[in-house]
């Protein structure tokens, strides 16, 4: 399933955070197999919002949704364990 291009916000979060491998291999691995297991995809709650994250590593997770195109837009990319 194709990720469409990032939004400038996310990409100079991505920098910012020194993200850009992480995010690289990340979005190959989804592209190939949605369902990698290091990628940890899970559809978030409550579920009939459609909205999912997988994971770039233990601590960064991208936010997206499948659009009615059958592609995916990453809406947030967050720190998954803010104190």
């Amino acid at each position: 399933m194709k990720i469409l291009e990032l939004r400038a916000d996310l990409n100079s979060y991505i920098s910012a955070n020194k993200l850009e491998k992480k995010w690289l291999k990340s979005k190959l691995l989804f592209e190939q197999n949605t369902k990698h297991p290091s990628l940890n995809t899970e559809l978030l709650e409550p579920k009939w919002r459609g909205i999912y994250s997988f994971r770039l590593d233990k601590k960064y997770r991208a936010i997206f949704f499948i659009t009615e195109k059958k592609e995916v837009e990453i809406i947030s990319i967050t720190n998954h364990y803010k104190k």
